[in-house]
């Protein structure tokens, strides 16, 4: 699956079972949540937390997906093109990391 699929794909899916997109602003709480709900697991079963018997069932990858479904859902209706804001941000950073991360003493 490619970006701009991904975003077709959404795009299909809002309007056959959501009726419309919610509004950028509620868009950007969405994700702000979705990360949230991330970053909860990541902190408790990978940190120093302890994880809440509630918490040991919750599926990292399924949060993971619903952070890509809302940002696919704020590409798509500002008009951003991931595929091809993503391509040149690799881009972007192979060129300017090249040797950045092999000369990191912290990495080795």
């Amino acid at each position: 699956m490619d970006l701009q699929n991904a975003q077709k794909d959404v795009d299909t899916w809002i309007k056959k079972h959501g009726v419309r997109y919610f509004n950028e602003l509620t868009n950007m709480a969405q994700l702000t949540e979705e990360v949230g709900e991330v970053a909860r697991i990541i902190a408790r079963r990978y940190g120093e937390q302890s994880e809440k018997e509630s918490d040991k069932h919750k599926d990292l990858g399924e949060e993971l997906a619903d952070v890509v479904f809302v940002v696919l859902c704020l590409a798509n209706q500002t008009g951003v093109d991931l595929q091809t804001a993503f391509d040149a941000k690799l881009k972007l950073k192979t060129e300017r990391d090249h040797d950045r991360h092999q000369n990191n003493e912290k990495l080795k």
